[in-house]
């Protein structure tokens, strides 16, 4: 792009903006930023999260809250305020029979990114998982006649209730699509043949920055107490860790001397404290609750052993790639991973961690086992891990190929 050439401003449509546990849409945003890119970001929920991330004051993008109606009649306000903008006004005669096919909260969401972003000299609009946020902007795109892509993850990929018309309208529809694996890849190209020509692969990225390569001395000295296993993530079903509390009550019956941090919340938790009541293992096992990137930081610097026990929800739902687990290679510490999904594309058998299928908590028991061993030094998996992240998952890189996909102005 020419010094004389408008600059692209993109406009990003979000469920919820900022939110706690979406780590990788702030780094994205400041990436694109670090490069010249301008932003506006759409919000389409109030923010419910208490805490937040500090890498937040450093996005210069203004944040447009949309506001969500609570009956059907405030559509034909917002079709009325819309329509001041003859262009406006004419994509919304255009696409008004599909307007009224969806939600009255989906459809006046829509008309109001329409007009905020024609109003903000927004260029190309681009949201986050394929559900409700792509749902607006499709419509909004339409309406204000933009371009529009979106990034696909995994819930709104994978879930039982995910519709399989409505994702193939929006994969044909969009100026490209993007998803986050190889894995998904391949699976949107074989399940939407017609509909993925766009389709294209760009990892989450990490600002490695943050993320400084500190491994710990990875030869394990009994004389330095029993080993740290650290995992983190929502306490939900497709995260697994009922298994990693089942595999340190089995190594702990076996003499290998483990304690284990649960960080994260979730409707799970309940359980899992009992589970671990019944195996008597609080003194071994704590859930840490939430906690904010700065602890998450920490701790990936300071324990011995990210366990990532991750299954397949009965409802379908797993996960992609969670950030962490990338965050958790980047740091030096070394990782145990079941296999679900993309996670085999970054954690490999005696290359870059232990691998392990996925339920199998013997399985997980002897790959912590192997990796907690005393004497063995696994320094060489820890700097690979670290390497592998640097070469794929780096925001700077990721930034430019999302730059590269936008339509110039």
């Amino acid at each position: 792009m020419s010094a004389e050439s408008p600059v692209p401003v993109i406009g990003y449509v979000l469920k919820m903006y900022p939110r706690f546990s979406e780590t990788f849409v702030v780094s994205e945003i400041l990436a694109r930023e670090a490069q010249g890119e301008r932003i506006v970001i759409f919000s389409l929920r109030p923010c419910t999260d208490a805490r937040f991330h500090p890498e937040l004051a450093r996005v210069q993008a203004p944040v447009i809250h949309i506001g969500r109606p609570s009956s059907s009649t405030r559509l034909w306000t917002a079709l009325a305020q819309g329509a001041a903008d003859p262009q406006l006004a004419q994509g919304m005669s255009e696409v008004l029979p599909e307007l009224l096919q969806h939600g009255h909260d989906d459809a006046v969401q829509a008309v109001e990114v329409a007009r905020q972003a024609r109003a903000h000299g927004v260029t190309h609009l681009h949201a986050h998982f394929a559900s409700v946020a792509t749902t607006v902007a499709r419509l909004a795109g339409r309406m204000a006649g933009l371009p529009y892509s979106f990034t696909a993850h995994a819930k709104d990929i994978f879930h039982e209730d995910v519709q399989e018309e409505d994702l193939r309208r929006k994969l044909a529809d969009a100026h490209h699509a993007i998803t986050i694996s190889g894995y998904n890849l391949e699976h949107l190209r074989t399940r939407f043949p017609e509909s993925t020509q766009t389709l294209r692969l760009v990892r989450n990225g990490l600002d490695l920055d943050r993320f400084p390569f500190q491994p710990r001395q990875h030869t394990q000295n009994p004389d330095d107490g029993p080993a740290r296993l650290l995992a983190i993530g929502r306490l939900v079903e497709k995260k697994g860790f009922s298994l990693l509390v089942e595999a340190v009550h089995r190594l702990r019956e076996r003499g290998v001397e483990v304690t284990a941090e649960i960080a994260g919340d979730g409707p799970l938790a309940p359980e899992l404290r009992a589970q671990i009541e019944s195996l008597g293992l609080q003194e071994h096992i704590t859930l840490l609750g939430p906690i904010t990137q700065a602890q998450v930081t920490e701790l990936l610097g300071t324990r011995d052993l990210f366990v990532a026990p991750f299954v397949v929800g009965s409802d379908g739902n797993a996960d992609g790639l969670p950030t962490v687990l990338l965050e958790a290679m980047a740091r030096g510490l070394l990782c145990v991973a079941a296999d679900v999904t993309a996670v085999g594309e970054v954690v490999q058998t005696g290359r870059t961690g232990w691998l392990v299928p996925t339920g199998d908590v013997e399985a997980l028991t002897e790959a912590i086992a192997e990796a907690v061993r005393p004497g063995a030094d696994h320094a060489e998996l820890a700097a690979r891990a670290r390497a592998q992240v640097e070469e794929l998952f780096d925001s700077r890189g990721q930034a430019a190929r999302l730059a590269e996909l936008v339509v110039q102005p």
